[in-house]
């Protein structure tokens, strides 16, 4: 293989790989970058994803430097898609949290977390407390069925699909070298000098062995007569759901969090208990239509938190991305490009990102 010392190359086209080759060919490298599927990105965690963009409700189930990363990609994604030659949803119209009487326990959990969180960041904005009229005023469609919820504004959300198609459309008009159908690990360019970066998520297990696949299952559906205007989250001891609008009269539902690598299709009982929470949510949706079905397991280290590890001088792998991806990208994305230009990332300390050396040591 040719030694390519003046170019920069980036193994996995996936979200983390798409905006890395793009930012760093706007910064003027000559960018190679290889995946081992398809331009379509149909084995990625992030074709399957519902990139909600909601720190403060991801913060009853991560840390609190996640969610400054979900804070700083809020901001940061209007910038990045203003980038692109094609046109990508993005909103910001909060996150509506519901849940049922029963459930009344697991909010009360849920409330004391995000108060907690709200403590250590006054910065967010306050959350909004509802009873049935307020949820009504907000949802109109969901009218009064739940006596309670929470509104946390200011969360957002963008269309997944859009983006990775127009950060394909970018690369190419960026003339990046698109390699597809042509998996590399970083011993492939044992010899080359120029700046080499792993983005593969599970892909990077044989050189990064603390990776683990948790496995989320996730269903597409046309319902054109349910009208929500923003992304809502029922809670529930045993599978807390999420239903994010997409354009078209699309949802994604999902729900499922399995400690497994297995990518094979979902179950029948995982699908079964989505599409019934939903209904509770909206009736409309007995009558949507279901166009996918589908699972995939995203990339996880030990503590379920994102990481970068340097594997030599100029070589850097980024990783760990978890259920988090389309939440912190950017975030990864601006560390990265610090670390290229200086060395260091005074961002990955404000966001207590772990940086390691290659033998797993924090530097």
């Amino acid at each position: 293989m040719s030694r390519g010392e003046d170019r920069t190359v980036v193994l996995g086209a996936g979200l983390m790989g798409r905006l890395l080759a793009c930012e760093l060919a706007r910064a003027g490298h000559a960018v190679d970058l290889y995946d081992a599927s398809t331009p379509d990105a149909p084995t990625s965690a992030a074709h399957v994803a519902a990139a909600m963009l909601a720190p403060l409700a991801e913060s009853a189930v991560t840390e609190l430097g996640v969610v400054r990363m979900g804070c700083h990609a809020l901001e940061r994604w209007p910038e990045l898609i203003a980038t692109l030659n094609a046109p990508v949803y993005f909103q910001r119209q909060g996150t509506l949290v519901l849940w049922h009487r029963q459930d009344a326990p697991e909010a009360t959990r849920f409330q004391q977390q995000l108060a907690h969180t709200a403590l250590a960041m006054p910065q967010l904005s306050a959350i909004e407390h509802l009873d049935a009229r307020a949820v009504a005023r907000l949802e109109p469609a969901i009218g009064e069925r739940f006596a309670q919820g929470l509104y946390l504004p200011g969360e957002g959300q963008l269309d997944n699909r859009e983006l990775l198609a127009a950060l394909l459309h970018r690369l190419q008009a960026l003339g990046v070298a698109l390699h597809w159908s042509q998996p590399r690990s970083p011993a492939d360019f044992a010899d080359h000098t120029g700046w080499l970066f792993d983005c593969r998520g599970l892909g990077a297990r044989g050189e990064w062995q603390a990776l683990r696949g948790v496995r989320g299952e996730v269903i597409r559906v046309h319902a054109p007569e349910v009208d929500l205007a923003r992304p809502t989250r029922l809670l529930h001891p045993r599978y807390p759901l999420y239903i994010a609008p997409k354009p078209g009269g699309v949802f994604v539902i999902g729900a499922t969090e399995i400690e497994s690598d297995d990518a094979s299709p979902a179950s029948v009982r995982s699908t079964l208990e989505l599409l019934s929470a939903a209904y509770t949510v909206h009736p409309g949706f007995a009558e949507a239509r279901v166009i996918e079905m589908a699972a995939q397991c995203r990339p996880t280290l030990r503590d379920n938190l994102p990481a970068l590890r340097w594997m030599g001088p100029r070589r850097l792998q980024i990783n760990g991305l978890y259920r988090h991806g389309y939440l912190i990208a950017p975030a990864m994305l601006d560390v990265v490009m610090q670390c290229i230009e200086t060395g260091h990332s005074a961002l990955a300390e404000q966001f207590a990102l772990r940086i390691e050396s290659g033998t797993g040591v924090a530097t």
